[in-house]
């Protein structure tokens, strides 16, 4: 049965059974609608779907019927009913089905250290293929941010698997040439994608040509103001180093997502949530916060070096919020209710007894009432650049109508290729940090969630409120700061720290929100840490 249904997403949607063509509906909103329950795989209900594929002054309803309709006589196998339908929800049941994209997302997150070559340039070759090709306007606006979505994480995949060519050690090197080239042309600013070609390049023996390639990049990097050393490989004394061999320090992050193990669980209203572990020792958890991506933050200018130091001499485990990066981004319910539920299931998920709970912005907050809910969990509470209450509940009138226009700009500018709209978050989280920091940040928010999503996060934000909790906080803690955070008062630091009992208080020299690995409060903030964990024996 495992073979018998075969769905394809990749390139123009197709359909085969036991390798044979079958018909699809002719309707291209037909199609979409089998395509997205295919790929998401999980119960949409039937408002939603009517949303994303039916104009209103047509009859939604009656349209989605007749849809579902054409779909099961195309899918539905003779012992297994494929579209799965009640009165409110809608979904494809996956079990026995290969579904193209599924399949190979699922064998790249699990991250095997080893694919064969003629799978890796099989998965090369489809990835390529447009996702839903043709089905660009099929849906509505809801629809078409969806697939831009699905499209924009596909190109990652792809070029996780051009790295994985490129840098394999059965390839050929000239071949290898060939695959690192394409790596480079896909991500041309990257600087692993530059130091993968000159490597290839070195290995085959074309150390003039891998200067050249140097050259070339260094020119391209300055030019579109990157900071970018002298040389990113010193191509002729230092070939490209074993992949095996010890790492120095500035590499570590890629050497924990390499390491790093992603798994998936349910929270009780249905919403997959995707957690990750890395590292060995006692656990460490961390609340999510604006925004995660369990696989893009490891090569991240900002997040990189505060994940590989919390993972020194720990178990260090953290999750994607729903409604963005690999968890579901297609949920009822974003609020805070529903963030502390999602910690809640990652924690029970993985069985963890006794953990201290770091916090960053808003997971501050959540760290906060989950310590209260859970006091016998929770040993220690690392809260950095929190607060209490959201701006909805505290802000002054000059403040909140400022978010309120964040707001009607992240709704119409957000998934755009015009950075200007994510750029307000950029300089206000990181005003000090370096030109490539922000262009990463950036793009990194565009590819994290959906402008619907990006929104319901500021407005769930903004009626956070656990300040009649911080009393009924038991754990030890320790509450950061910077003293200029452009995003977060440190007045509203201050009232963390005040109202919970025994909290300790530590005011940092920075402007930014999010602390960067090469500022001086970086520092002060993972050694006061370290000295805190140590010193309540967690």
């Amino acid at each position: 049965m495992s073979n018998r249904l075969k769905i394809s997403v990749l390139g123009e949607l197709s359909v085969h059974r036991d390798g044979a063509p079958v018909g699809l509906p002719s309707s291209r909103k037909a199609r979409a609608l089998l395509g997205y329950l295919a790929v998401t795989a999980r119960p949409s209900r039937r408002e939603r779907l009517c949303e994303l594929i039916w104009d209103l002054p047509d009859d939604p309803r009656a349209s989605l019927r007749w849809a579902l309709s054409k779909l099961r006589a195309a899918v539905d196998d003779p012992d297994v009913t494929r579209i799965v339908a009640d009165r409110e929800r809608v979904a494809f049941r996956a079990e026995g089905a290969d579904v193209d994209i599924v399949r190979i997302r699922k064998r790249l997150l699990d991250d095997p250290p080893f694919i064969p070559p003629p799978e890796l340039r099989l998965m090369a070759g489809q990835l390529a293929e447009p996702f839903l090709d043709g089905l660009e306007a099929a849906g509505e606006e809801d629809f078409h941010a969806w697939l831009m979505a699905e499209r924009e994480d596909i190109h990652l995949l792809r070029l996780n698997v051009l790295r994985r060519i490129a840098l394999h050690p059965e390839v050929p090197k000239a071949e290898a040439i060939k695959w690192a080239r394409l790596w480079k042309e896909q991500t041309p600013l990257e600087i692993e994608a530059a130091r993968g070609l000159i490597s290839a390049l070195v290995r085959a023996g074309l150390r003039e040509e891998a200067r050249e390639a140097e050259a070339d990049f260094l020119k391209e990097a300055r030019l579109a103001g990157m900071s970018v050393p002298d040389e990113i490989l010193p191509v002729v004394e230092h070939p490209l180093p074993d992949p095996d061999e010890d790492k120095p320090e500035e590499s570590r992050p890629r050497q924990m997502l390499r390491t790093q193990s992603i798994g998936f669980c349910t929270s009780d209203d249905g919403a997959r949530i995707a957690y990750a572990t890395v590292g060995e020792g006692p656990p460490l958890v961390k609340a999510a916060n604006w925004l995660n991506h369990l696989e893009l933050d490891w090569n991240s200018p900002i997040w990189g070096k505060t994940f590989a130091a919390c993972a020194d001499g720990r178990q260090f485990i953290r999750y994607d919020e729903r409604g963005n990066g690999l968890s579901d981004w297609d949920v009822e319910d974003i609020s805070f209710e529903a963030f502390v539920r999602d910690l809640e299931t990652v924690v029970d998920a993985l069985g963890l007894e006794r953990f201290p709970l770091l916090g960053i912005s808003q997971g501050c907050a959540v760290s906060v009432e989950y310590a209260v809910r859970h006091p016998q969990r929770v040993s220690g509470l690392i809260l950095v650049s929190g607060y209490p209450s959201g701006w909805r509940l505290g802000a002054s009138p000059e403040e909140r109508e400022r978010r309120e226009a964040v707001l009607t700009l992240t709704r119409h500018g957000w998934g755009t290729n015009n950075p200007a709209y994510r750029h307000i978050f950029s300089q206000t989280f990181m005003p000090d940090a370096h030109a490539d920091e922000l262009d990463w940040f950036d793009e990194f928010q565009r590819q994290t969630t959906s402008p619907e999503n990006a929104v319901r996060f500021q407005e769930a934000f903004g009626r956070i409120d656990v300040r009649p909790r911080l009393a009924d906080v038991q754990a030890p803690t320790i509450v950061f700061h910077s003293r200029e955070d452009q995003r977060i008062s440190i007045e509203q630091g201050r009232e963390l720290a005040i109202g919970i009992p025994g909290a300790q208080f530590v005011p940092l020299e920075s402007r930014n929100h999010i602390l960067l690995g090469h500022e001086a409060a970086w520092r002060t903030c993972v050694d006061q840490t370290a000295a805190f964990l140590a010193r309540h024996g967690i």
